[in-house]
């Protein structure tokens, strides 16, 4: 289980009690604002695509949404998300649960500057009813991100 390869990595770095696990599911940006009782834009959502042969992470505020033509140009390729049905696979976490941490090897993590608003952001933990609050300096060591990027809109 996905959550447990989340947990593992966080017991190694001393953190796994800051894991929650909710009664609810928190699989939607709105589910899980719900079950922290905190504004949507704090959830810290991560997307899952398709670029070339990589599989790309982008993790942005929960009411932030990708901006095509800045990803174009990030990336060079027309946005493509990966299908429900292949990101477990791909990533190593089902969808309602992908985050970025304790990804399969090779998958490329961005964080999204639409989360740099907030002091802390709550990132899903590998299942659709787990969360973790983090500051953006936890977010990107915690993260390995490989940059920070400016690919969404509708947030400022």
């Amino acid at each position: 289980m996905a959550i447990e390869k989340v947990k593992a990595y966080f017991r190694a770095q001393g953190m796994e009690e800051r894991v929650m696990e909710f009664e609810v599911s928190s699989a939607t940006v709105e589910l899980a604002a719900q079950a922290l009782s905190c504004e949507p834009g704090r959830i810290a959502k991560t997307l899952s695509f398709r670029v070339g042969d990589r599989a790309v992470l982008i993790v942005a505020a929960g009411d932030a949404r990708i901006d095509n033509p800045r990803f174009k140009a990030y990336f060079g390729v027309k946005a493509k998300m990966l299908g429900h049905d292949e990101a477990e696979s791909v990533i190593g976490h089902a969808v309602g649960g992908v985050c970025p941490f304790a990804v399969n090897e090779g998958v490329e993590i961005y964080l999204d500057v639409s989360m740099k608003r907030f002091g802390t952001v709550f990132p899903a933990c590998g299942s659709s009813n787990s969360a973790i609050e983090m500051t953006m300096e936890e977010l990107e060591k915690h993260s390995g991100c490989r940059a920070w990027i400016d690919v969404c809109k509708d947030w400022q």
